[in-house]
């Protein structure tokens, strides 16, 4: 797409009866497809990220009720790290099938 966006901005000057303003028309143009493929990955790894927060943010809640309930700093300690870990691997699990979903989006951009 970056390619693409390039070429297609030189193409913009190659009108020698263009306007400056026609021209940064074009090339304003040529960075669209860029600049959805760069809104598409990004609100994928933010709404990853949001996910990720949230469940570490439940094992930070399950450890200070641990604790308050009268649990040893030891023990909620590894639990906590039991749960973040936990987090970690069921996130990683999800890694694949997000890839496949930005492949596609970014591949319905181009045709």
């Amino acid at each position: 797409l970056q390619g693409a966006m390039f070429h297609c901005s030189a193409w913009c000057y190659e009108d020698s009866t263009a306007t400056m303003q026609q021209v940064q028309q074009c090339i304003k143009q040529c960075h669209v497809p860029l600049a959805q493929a760069q809104a598409i990955v990004t609100a994928k790894l933010e709404h990853f990220q949001d996910r990720l927060s949230r469940c570490t943010l439940h094992c930070n809640d399950k450890a200070k009720d641990a604790l308050e309930a009268g649990g040893t700093e030891a023990r909620v300690r590894g639990q906590l790290d039991a749960c973040l870990a936990a987090c970690g691997d069921d996130h990683l699990r999800l890694v694949p099938a997000m890839a496949k979903k930005m492949k596609d989006s970014l591949a319905a951009l181009q045709q």
